[in-house]
């Protein structure tokens, strides 16, 4: 059988548009395609936006690289929840899906014990949203997110002495306290299939800045970590209301007195990094397959 794996302009092979940090697609596609390979199954490449009929003959689909979704909110869902209405599985789900697409999320994570960072939602930040974020946390620098955001597109940092008064997002935001650990210690994260901890790593901004993806000059190193640090992981997963998805990335940071505090739990689409993680492939492919015999075929 084969498997879909979604894509999008800027990750799909051959694309003309595709961006600097595709790579990480290729890197996913070569650890799962020939672990499923082995056991009978093909990994097809395909663009989301693609017509239901295109999905024909594929009983799974795994979300993948989308990694445009985040400007076509309803319609990205509209097709998840479409696909699964035409009787395809999907990885992870599309109720996973439309629970994790807002990071208010988080506080429904936090509500189940997760340690998270201080955060105000803001509906269409301003300027002054800034200024009293900063006076509400008790610091000089906030950073401004997008609700409905990834690979910290649209994200800024915003410093006291530097504040631009015309500064506005037109997306509802999250405001949190800029962590100066990110800069000094990194970003911590925790691979997950099906519930089992796979992986870790430590990423770490380039000089100058501190957003840790490859795109802005990011860099990764292999993490062992402590058998207390993938058990806060865990419990984060384990939070999941929708049920356990089949892959899940928790990315987290230390606060000043050495917790693990959450950032993201990314079950949509986040990159898994197999480099760091050389049995990842394999068990993706074990996660896979577990669902594959359980279905009956399906056609669009």
């Amino acid at each position: 059988m084969n498997v879909a794996f979604l894509t999008c302009p800027g990750t799909h092979p051959g694309s003309p548009t595709r961006r600097a940090d595709a790579f990480e697609h290729d890197l996913m596609v070569a650890a799962i395609r020939p672990e499923l390979a082995t056991r009978g199954h093909g990994l097809v490449e395909i663009d989301w936006r693609s017509p239901l009929e295109a999905f024909a003959n594929m009983p799974l689909v795994l979300v993948g690289t989308p990694w445009d979704y985040q400007d076509s909110e309803e319609q990205f869902l509209a097709k998840l929840e479409a696909l699964e209405a035409a009787g395809h599985i999907l990885c992870n789900s599309a109720a996973t899906v439309r629970w994790n697409v807002r990071k208010t999320y988080l506080r429904d994570l936090a509500a189940s014990g997760a340690a998270t960072i201080p955060t105000l939602w803001i509906e269409a930040p301003t300027a002054t949203d800034i200024a009293a974020a900063m006076e509400h946390f008790g610091t000089g620098s906030v950073v401004a997110k997008r609700q409905v955001g990834a690979g910290a597109e649209g994200q800024s940092i915003h410093h006291h002495a530097s504040l631009d008064t015309d500064w506005r997002m037109a997306h509802p935001a999250m405001l949190q306290p800029f962590l100066p650990q990110i800069q000094r210690d990194g970003e911590y994260s925790f691979l997950f299939v099906d519930g089992r901890f796979s992986h870790a790593l430590r990423k770490r901004a380039a000089a100058g800045d501190y957003r840790v993806q490859s795109i802005y000059g990011g860099t990764e190193e292999t993490l062992e970590p402590s058998p207390d640090d993938i058990a806060t992981a865990q419990a984060v997963v384990d939070a999941v209301p929708q049920g356990m998805p089949l892959y899940c990335r928790i990315d987290m940071v230390r606060g000043s007195d050495g917790t693990l505090l959450l950032m993201e739990a990314e079950m949509i689409e986040p990159f898994l990094y197999p480099e760091q993680g050389p049995q990842l492939g394999v068990l993706m492919a074990e996660a896979i397959t577990r669902r594959l015999e359980a279905l009956t075929p399906v056609t669009t």
